[in-house]
């Protein structure tokens, strides 16, 4: 498809990092910007309908996203899973995300794990300053990931990834005058994860809770001439509980908090050049870290408002039929998301199938109608498939 509005609103996010708030704007918006926010995308559907809670949720294949922590948990010995999401269909038709994942247990305590995201942007046309065509460009990023994770006690275990990320979007086109490169950053995870057993009277129960400081690494640029700009650091952290109902019903339900680790932008002057309120932006990425927790020019209020909250409903049946639900809530100082979300996933003696569908609370969202798709296989199933 050849979209000049798409370019246009790429390469203007792209290379005003950070756009200055004045003070006649401060009480209106304050969203805080990153570079290839794809990666803050739910990429499977479990999650996807479930408000995108994932960090404290049973472990499954997809937990490389939320919590490799999770996989020392996993029951099976290894398996793989994909996902498939047509992305902001409202808006434009093509613009896809893809996501593979698998792993692997080494032993009763050790799991290795990696994935692929890939995001395609669709097609788009670049014109010169005149509006002259001057070639078709296909624009896409991606994430490659490895995990290790470590069983530490029956109720504790501890993850750590490594990720390598790669986004090109403009091709190497000039843009004005400026000579544009892919941007490429390194980056890493550290997450914890808990779970033990309950009892509620008659009936057992599991409570978990979790926490995943995820993409934290370089900055990154598509120009030797504009600073770089850091890529979306994150906080993500809660908790789930779920109590069988009996033999054949379980109902869990899941709640997570998440929060960017990066500067949030200050007040400026009227002259977008003397900071009135805030702090500095350009600061190295452990100082980013610490300073996005009380750097808001809004104090603590604003802070809080930085956090968005996530809930999702799980129920299954005898471990083979899931219906699920989620909410999905954000300020409206920093962005208003906010969103329904719905579900079903399906196991199966040899693979698993999953499908989300997002329902934004506004009207003309792009968000709206987005559809995911989940496709997993186990191989200890696989394996006994192939000696029957």
């Amino acid at each position: 498809m050849k979209n000049k509005a798409l370019i246009i609103s790429i390469v203007v996010f792209l290379f005003t990092s950070f756009v200055p708030l004045t003070a006649q704007e401060e009480d209106a918006y304050n969203v805080i910007q990153t570079v290839v926010p794809f990666l803050t995308i739910a990429p499977d559907s479990r999650a996807g309908a479930l408000g995108d809670a994932g960090v404290a949720t049973s472990p499954d294949l997809y937990s490389m996203h939320w919590n490799p922590a999770k996989y020392a948990f996993i029951d099976g010995n290894g398996g793989f899973g994909m996902s498939y999401s047509p992305w902001l269909r409202a808006l434009v038709p093509d613009i896809n995300l893809a996501y593979l994942t698998g792993y692997y247990r080494i032993d009763s305590k050790q799991v290795i794990a990696t994935s692929l995201m890939y995001s395609s942007l669709g097609e788009i046309q670049f014109t010169d300053d005149y509006g002259n065509y001057q070639r078709d460009y296909n624009p896409n990023e991606f994430s490659v990931d490895l995990a290790y994770s470590r069983l530490f006690s029956k109720h504790w275990s501890g993850g750590v990834a490594l990720r390598f990320i790669y986004s090109n979007i403009t091709g190497g086109m000039l843009v004005g005058t400026t000579e544009t490169k892919a941007g490429i950053a390194f980056a890493a995870d550290a997450s914890a994860y808990y779970t033990t057993d309950l009892e509620l009277g008659e009936k057992d129960g599991k409570i978990s809770a979790g926490i995943n400081f995820s993409n934290i690494g370089s900055k990154m640029s598509y120009t030797t001439d504009v600073d770089p700009d850091f890529i979306p650091m994150n906080m993500r952290l809660g908790t789930t509980f779920s109590v069988n109902l009996d033999k054949y019903n379980v109902l869990g339900i899941s709640f997570d908090l998440n929060k960017l680790l990066v500067p949030t932008p200050p007040v400026y002057d009227i002259d977008g050049t003397t900071i009135l309120d805030g702090k500095d932006p350009n600061v190295s990425t452990a100082v980013a870290i610490f300073q996005s927790f009380y750097d808001a020019p809004g104090g603590f209020s604003e802070e809080m408002k930085e956090f968005t909250q996530s809930i999702g409903v799980e129920y299954w049946y005898n471990q083979q039929f899931a219906i699920r639900a989620g909410y999905f809530n954000e300020s409206e100082m920093k962005g208003n998301k906010k969103y329904f979300t719905v579900g079903a996933g399906f196991r199966m003696s040899v693979f698993s199938l999953d499908f989300s569908y997002l329902m934004p609370f506004t009207q003309n969202n792009p968000l709206a109608r987005t559809l995911r798709f989940s496709l997993g296989f186990e191989f200890d199933s696989l394996r006994n498939l192939s000696q029957k």
